[in-house]
């Protein structure tokens, strides 16, 4: 287990991290990426502390381990990973979409079906076991990016003008391979250890090429990065952004400039279906969006807290028209909640020992999380009004004598001092209508891919031929000769 000092003296290598078209030369103190590393860096001290309950003995070595990133063999180990995945997701309340226990849920499951990757010319089923050992006793940051650019969604990749846009093979040697092209979306790639690229965009047996899944450190040599516009340089304060000056995790495009891979980081290599096998045959594409839907229902109740606070401010928290805003915020936290606790009573071993949560209950709130998230967000801009807009323009306004008269005397509540109504405006804001607040919005939308893709999960999860039966059923029960006139 290692202590947050650990992972953020990790971040001092060779990574090219760009933003505003120049490399980063120290990304733990950067002002873009220092929030977000420090974040991080306070998840991996808390797992690191006994308190927390989030380690377990690695039966395979007898060594500590961070439990998110081993596999769940019992239904005890099913319980005990989400109570974990909660811990950490309590610690950022949510706002931090890719932390390390994500992807590491994806390698967790992929380790209980190393047959997965034994597919196409080659077996890469020990280095699936060997790259999650590496993970648990390192204790990793995994992000990923497992989406093609956005180049044409048209084609697929071998179509596009000959070019290795999308990161494929460029040549073949005895000891690895070497990549070119690019890969999006790595949520949090500037400050993670290592990134695993893929493709979960179904790909067509011309794009062999484009198959591929390796890990690879950020570090690497001709990896570079280059990030969206950062938004917590360009906040005031701590008091006027405080989602933002601790959760902003910068997203990122991958660029491979002929980038050279080992064979022992290679888990699939230029085979299509195997793509769909390492996230789907596994569990893995189930366990991580479990943990996803974790993290997104103590989220959800940090909006629904936020929203009572406000009407409680407000002192309107027992209107009518509130208390049902309110119980519409308390049914979709509740649902989303649900869900996941379904999924976990649910839960069945796989024939490998995997203890997979009931898809039926997970892919069902994913499909929905497009429509209920953006409604979240509209009942917490009705509740806060024009209440948003009227805050001061920064801090300096709460520190300067002359000007915090008048807030003291102009923006109090009966329920609350000016300084106390302003911080807490201010934060909806950030939830809401920031830069940070809309970027969560657009990225909790397609958190699972377009809405029709996470509805298709649902659709496919759902065990339709069961209801399909009962109507057939009742329909057969009944007919023209047995209706009287």
């Amino acid at each position: 287990m290692r202590t947050g000092s650990d992972y953020l003296a990790s971040l001092k290598d060779s990574r090219r991290i760009y933003v505003d078209g120049a490399p980063v030369g120290d990304v733990a103190h950067h002002p873009a990426f220092a929030p977000i590393a420090n974040t991080i860096g306070a998840l991996f001290d808390l797992a690191a502390d006994p308190a927390a309950n989030m380690t377990r003995i690695d039966p395979n070595t007898g060594t500590l381990v961070n439990r998110l990133f081993t596999t769940p063999r019992t239904r005890e180990d099913l319980t005990a990973f989400r109570i974990a995945a909660t811990t950490w997701a309590r610690q950022t309340h949510g706002w931090v979409g890719r932390s390390p226990d994500h992807v590491g849920a994806f390698f967790a499951a992929f380790a209980a079906h190393p047959e997965a990757f034994n597919g196409g010319d080659r077996d890469f089923a020990a280095n699936v076991l060997a790259y999650q050992k590496r993970i648990m006793e390192r204790d990793l940051y995994l992000s990923y990016a497992i989406i093609p650019p956005q180049f044409s969604r048209a084609t697929t990749a071998h179509a596009w003008n000959g070019e290795l846009i999308q990161v494929g093979v460029a040549e073949e040697r005895a000891d690895g391979i070497v990549v070119r092209g690019a890969q999006m979306l790595a949520t949090g790639g500037a400050v993670a250890d290592e990134i695993f690229v893929s493709c979960i965009k179904p790909l067509s047996a011309e794009d062999r090429d484009f198959a591929l899944s390796f890990a690879v450190p950020v570090g690497t040599r001709g990896l570079k990065l280059y990030c969206r516009r950062p938004y917590a340089p360009s906040a005031t304060s701590a008091y006027d952004y405080p989602l933002t000056t601790r959760f902003d995790e910068t997203d990122a495009l991958l660029v491979f400039d002929d980038v050279f891979i080992p064979w022992e980081r290679m888990f699939v290599y230029r085979d299509v279906t195997g793509l769909q096998r390492q996230f789907f045959q596994t569990g893995a594409h189930v366990l991580g969006n479990w943990q996803a839907q974790i993290r997104l229902a103590v989220k959800l109740q940090f909006l629904a807290g936020l929203a009572r606070k406000v009407a409680e401010v407000n002192g309107v928290g027992e209107f009518p028209g509130v208390v049902e805003k309110l119980g519409e915020l308390a049914s979709v936290a509740s649902l989303v909640e649900s869900a996941v606790l379904a999924a976990e009573y649910t839960a069945a071993p796989d024939e490998q020992g995997l203890w997979r949560p009931g898809a039926r209950a997970l892919y069902g709130a994913m499909g929905l999380q497009a429509e209920f998230y953006p409604r979240v967000l509209a009942i917490l801009r009705d509740l806060v009004g024009g209440g948003v807009l009227q805050v001061p323009s920064s801090v300096a306004d709460m520190i300067t004598p002359e000007s915090r008269a008048d807030i003291d005397r102009y923006i109090h509540s009966p329920n609350a001092p000016a300084e106390a109504r302003v911080k807490l405006f201010k934060l909806v804001w950030d939830a809401v209508g920031s830069e940070f607040a809309g970027r969560h919005h657009q990225y909790e939308m397609f958190y699972a891919g377009a809405p029709f893709v996470a509805k298709g999960y649902a659709y496919r999860n759902y065990a339709f031929d069961g209801p399909l039966a009962d109507v057939e059923a009742f329909l057969s029960s009944y007919g023209v000769e047995t209706t009287s006139a």
